[in-house]
């Protein structure tokens, strides 16, 4: 190959890849049917390390399912251990989902609430949250039980 052609052909590729580098993205498109109807695993880890009863002060950790319900309700069953107290539990709360697949939910269990900011990734299959609350320091993960095919 000539180096004029090679020159050519060195630009191109740079051009485009420049081009495709600018172009505008995909808008993500996520909304409550995003989740809606479908169980998440998760586990949640952190600490609590302020504005709560001196008795949950301390590491927490929780396992359990998310029940995404639909008409912003959700479900939760799980175990958790707060500074090394272990029990099970239940809650209910709402969520939100913005189009760009971030979103906001509530865990209210035992009169407690908690608010969780997070974002929906891996097609809808994953998310990940973390703690809103003043002198809370706490993480959640979620993934996306019985996808299709999987249990049946």
């Amino acid at each position: 190959m000539k180096p004029s052609n090679i020159a050519k052909t060195l630009t191109i590729v740079a051009v485009t890849a420049l081009a495709l580098g600018i172009a505008p993205r995909a808008k993500a498109d996520c909304s409550e049917a995003t989740l809606k109807g479908h169980h998440f695993a998760y586990t949640s880890t952190g600490s609590i390390v302020a504005d709560a009863p001196t008795s949950i002060l301390g590491p927490y950790a929780e396992v359990g399912v998310l029940y995404f319900g639909g008409k912003g309700a959700v479900t939760f069953t799980f175990n958790a251990s707060t500074n090394g107290s272990i029990g099970p539990g239940t809650g209910t709360g709402t969520y939100t989902v913005n189009d760009d697949c971030t979103g906001t939910f509530t865990e209210t269990s035992d009169g407690f609430t908690s608010h969780f900011s997070f974002v929906i990734d891996s097609n809808g299959t994953q998310f990940q949250a973390i703690c809103q609350d003043t002198g809370v320091v706490v993480t959640r993960i979620g993934r996306r039980q019985f996808l299709e095919g999987d249990w049946r």
